[in-house]
């Protein structure tokens, strides 16, 4: 426990800026780029459901959506803005410059700007992300 909280606390001492919110085992990072855009940054092993569930839970917790709220992709997996090195995907709770595109299968939607997920539906995917060993 003592080992996780200083890790944590070097992280957040190391990226300012960077919200440590998240604790999942992929080790996804989100960083704000606007007020309601932000980097899902990569960590070991995430897919898309696990982009997306980041997504949500950012936006639910840090951006208090309207209810019916969707998430759009602005940004596809790419490199980070954020963070050099790392790969990340941008999302938004507005398509911006997008034409959106219902996401039909998540696994390819980060990969293409424009996919769009109410909050909800992509906080739906949370199940399994944050238990270690979970697919």
């Amino acid at each position: 426990m003592l080992k996780t909280l200083t890790t944590i606390l070097g992280l957040a001492v190391a990226t300012p800026g960077l919200t440590q919110g998240l604790s999942d085992p992929s080790d996804l990072t989100i960083a704000p780029l606007s007020a309601d855009t932000f980097e899902v940054i990569e960590g070991q092993g995430a897919g898309a459901r696990g982009l997306w569930c980041a997504a949500a839970d950012h936006a639910r917790d840090a951006l208090n959506p309207a209810h019916g709220a969707r998430l759009y992709v602005v940004t596809p997996r790419g490199p980070s803005q954020a963070v050099p090195g790392r790969t990340a995907v941008t999302f938004s709770l507005s398509p911006q410059d997008t034409v959106p595109r219902q996401t039909v299968i998540a696994a390819l939607s980060t990969y293409q700007a424009g996919s769009t997920l109410s909050v909800s539906h992509a906080l739906s995917l949370c199940a399994g992300q944050r238990v270690p060993g979970s697919l």
